[in-house]
């Protein structure tokens, strides 16, 4: 066997809506449906992406370390001011930053969705990974975006 990409991503979440209107409004996600505690969404790079399953439940409100999911990435474009652009939109929405950080082959910001899930919104900013595979465990540094 050999996976060829990560496929898409499933979600149990509290409340539908809420989380829905996030991924759609603030993060620009693509909905193909919503219905009956399920939204789905892709980029159209595939058949979708994203799915969200309403279970209810409390959202998390802490991001103590402990095994599972620690985030999800979403490529947001090339470039530095691919992520200036997304830095600004965000603030602009409302949304909490919860750290910028340059790896070197990509810039990336750090938020939280409705129920606590925390996600990387990224633009590459070299292709040095693809000569060099190490390239990805540089030592991160911080990233000013102000």
């Amino acid at each position: 066997m050999h996976i060829q990409e990560l496929g898409h991503v499933v979600l149990y979440v509290t409340d539908t809506e809420r989380l829905a209107n996030f991924y759609r409004d603030i993060l620009g996600f693509h909905e193909i449906k919503r219905q009956s505690g399920m939204a789905l969404f892709s980029s159209g790079r595939t058949h979708h992406e994203l799915l969200l399953i309403e279970i209810g439940g409390v959202a998390r409100t802490h991001r103590t370390p402990q095994p599972g999911l620690y985030h999800i990435g979403f490529k947001i474009g090339d470039g530095p001011e691919a992520i200036k652009g997304v830095y600004r939109e965000l603030k602009d929405k409302g949304v909490t930053i919860l750290g910028a950080t340059d790896h070197h082959v990509t810039h990336s910001l750090y938020i939280m969705d409705p129920d606590g899930n925390e996600l990387e919104l990224y633009a590459d900013v070299s292709d040095e990974w693809r000569h060099n595979p190490m390239a990805v465990l540089k030592s991160p540094r911080f990233l000013s975006l102000e």
